[in-house]
Parts: C-alpha cells; sequence; structure tokens
C-alpha cells in the first residue's frame, strides 16, 4: 500500500500535512484551520495543567469534527537536588535588574511530565492522534491509546531512534531534522546530539523502519515538501511556516523576528528551557552563550527565564524574548492557516507532477 495513503488513513485526514504542535504558539483556531483544511492540526499541550488541556480540546472540537493531535512531553522529571542554581541565576541577574524585575526565581518543575492524570484525561477526550516528544510513555501505555482508537507517533532525531520508536508502538514517525524550531526530540543519546540534518535523516529512516514517515526540520514551502516526498516521506510536518498565519498566538515582535529571518539567523540553546531548542539569535543567546551549561535540568530552567521573557514580550524587547524559529522562516508566507494548508500542497504536488 501507499505510504502517504497509509498515512492519511491512519491520521483520519484528506492531505498529508501536519502542523506541529508548538507549545505556547499553536491555538485551537490555528489547529481547526489546518484540520478543516484537510490536514491535521495539533495543539501543544506540554505545559498545560489538566484542566486547560480540557477546555483547549472543546474549544478545538467546537471549530472543527476533523481529525487532530494532542501533543505531550515523555521526558524524565528532573532531580534538583544536585543542580547549583547560583551561576545561572547570577548570569540572569543584570538581565532582570535592566527590567526592574527582582530576583531571579529559583528552578522549578512548571508542569509535569506526561503522567497517570495525564494518560486518564487523554483516555477521556480520545483524539484522533496522540504525539509524543522525547520518545514514547510506555508500551503498555501506547497499547491503551491504541486500543482507544487513537494513533501514536513520536518524534526520532537518529534513525536508532526511529527504531526506538517503532518497537515501542508508533504507527508513524516524524524524522525531525536538525533545521527544525524549537525543542529537539532527541531522547537516546545525550540531548545534545540528534543533529542530523532532514535532508540526510529521512532517507535512511525510511530505510530503517516500515511504518510511516514524516519529514520535519527547515520545511517552509512546495519545494521543501516536494523534496521531503522524493526523499521517501509519506508526509510532512511543518512548524514555523504557520507560525505567520494570523490564527498562530505569536507576539508582533516575534512576528517582524520571523520575517526578518534570514537562514542563518537561529542559533540552538538551552538558555530557556534546559534543553537545545532552535530559536532567533538575540542580545540574550548571545551574551549568555557561555553560560548554558549551567542551565537547569529540563523543564526546570523555564521558571528561570520565565518572567523576564514575559517582561520583554510588554517592552517590544525582541532582544531578551524567546524567539522559537527553525531555519526557514525566510520562506514562510503571511496568509491564513487554512490558505496556506492547500496552497502548499497543491504546488507540491504540481512540482512533482502529480
Amino acid at each position: 500500500m501507499d505510504k502517504t495513503a497509509a498515512l492519511t488513513g491512519l491520521l483520519g485526514i484528506d492531505l498529508p500535512i501536519l502542523l506541529a504542535p508548538m507549545a505556547g504558539a499553536s491555538t485551537p483556531e490555528l489547529a481547526a484551520a489546518v484540520s478543516n483544511a484537510g490536514g491535521l492540526g495539533a495543539l501543544g499541550t506540554a505545559m498545560m495543567k489538566l484542566e486547560q488541556v480540557r477546555q483547549e480540546t472543546a474549544t478545538l472540537r467546537q471549530l472543527t469534527n476533523q481529525s487532530f493531535n494532542l501533543n505531550f512531553f515523555v521526558h524524565d522529571e528532573p532531580k534538583l537536588g544536585g543542580y547549583d542554581a547560583g551561576p545561572m541565576q547570577q548570569a540572569l541577574a543584570p538581565f532582570y535588574s535592566e527590567l526592574g524585575l527582582g530576583g531571579v526565581p529559583a528552578p522549578s518543575v512548571p508542569a509535569p511530565a506526561f503522567n497517570e492524570e495525564m494518560l486518564a484525561l487523554l483516555l477521556e477526550l480520545r483524539p484522533r492522534v496522540a504525539s509524543f516528544h522525547f520518545g514514547l510513555p510506555a508500551p503498555e501505555t501506547v497499547e491503551r491509546l491504541k486500543e482507544a482508537g487513537m494513533a501514536v507517533i513520536g518524534s526520532a532525531t537518529t534513525a536508532a531512534e526511529a527504531r526506538a520508536l517503532e518497537s515501542g508502538g508508533a504507527d508513524a514517525i516524524i524524522a525531525q531534522g536538525h533545521e527544525a524550531g524549537g525543542h529537539r526530540g532527541t531522547f537516546l543519546d545525550h540531548v545534545d546530539l540528534g543533529t542530523v540534518g532532514t535532508i540526510a535523516l529521512v532517507p535512511q529512516v525510511v530505510d530503517a523502519v516500515d511504518v510511516p514517515v514524516i519529514a520535519a526540520g527547515g520545511i517552509g514551502d512546495a519545494r521543501g515538501i516536494a523534496a521531503a516526498f522524493m526523499l521517501g516521506a509519506a508526509g510532512v510536518q511543518l512548524g514555523t511556516a504557520y507560525l505567520a498565519c494570523p490564527e498562530a498566538n505569536v507576539h508582533p515582535v516575534h512576528r517582524k523576528a520571523l520575517a526578518e529571518a534570514s537562514d542563518h539567523s537561529t542559533v540552538v540553546t538551552k538558555l530557556f528551557s534546559g534543553r537545545p531548542a532552535r530559536a532567533i539569535r538575540n542580545r540574550l543567546t548571545e551574551d549568555l552563550h557561555a553560560h548554558e551549561r549551567h542551565a537547569a535540568p529540563f523543564p526546570a530552567q523555564r521558571p528561570m527565564v520565565a518572567q523576564l521573557t514575559t517582561a520583554s514580550a510588554k517592552a517590544n524587547r525582541a532582544e531578551l524574548m524567546q524567539l522559537w524559529s527553525g531555519q526557514a522562516a525566510r520562506l514562510s508566507k503571511a496568509e491564513p492557516a487554512a490558505e496556506k494548508t492547500v496552497r502548499l500542497m497543491k504546488e507540491a504536488y504540481r512540482l512533482m507532477g502529480r
């Protein structure tokens, strides 16, 4: 069976294009627009409390009766007992002082990893797709989700991770290239590894597994989509390209930075969360680059910088903000998400002679 047809059938969609979950930027309106256009909309729930997940999902269901994806992080809970927060607090202190914010907060866990309570809620909500970053839940949990009618997908940054996901029960695998914005999904090796580019990663993952492969990372237009299919992908996942859409929850200063970004504007940093994630380079990432080694274990670093990035956004100061972006931001066009979804696939199919 054609792998693209297998993927669209599995996910209950017409077009083999997925919206990346993008916790914080994804909204029910954005997810619904992509789903209603025939793709797979998504909500990034990683930093949400249980009730917020329930409310956001209810809003999404009011906007679409099509398939959608709920995404979760399955990282190990950090142990902070042996972590010395002093050096990072000292490095951040001048920026907090500059914005009149007082002392730098201590590290803490803003939201738990995927747990039994969230599993119970997921089994109650039953989206068509449940996706996971940083690995998969235990095999018995994956089986429960599949028995409840959900397709389960996960992100891989190497062929070895793809094989591990397939063995763990994944129905499809996202091959996330190093060009991708936001958090790298590496889970088998040290978090600093998993740096294979999309064009090298996708065909090797396709050769390594039997389930459909979804290409992600640096895909910003129809040319990238067509290339992904030529590499053997059954579908594509785009994130940064959708940040330019009006339905996305993106600060105006962030939108401007995305529109002005070049191919070398981004950097992979641990400063915002404690794990490698790609964002637009600014004064904060440059001045504190040497201090990344002092970052708190993921996600405990996030509360240490949260007040700073929030205050920076309110002050419209891009140089101190958190500006998630992939390397292909400059290729993104500002247009409604539904129009973008249909246009990109039409153009890609035309390039492929379909």
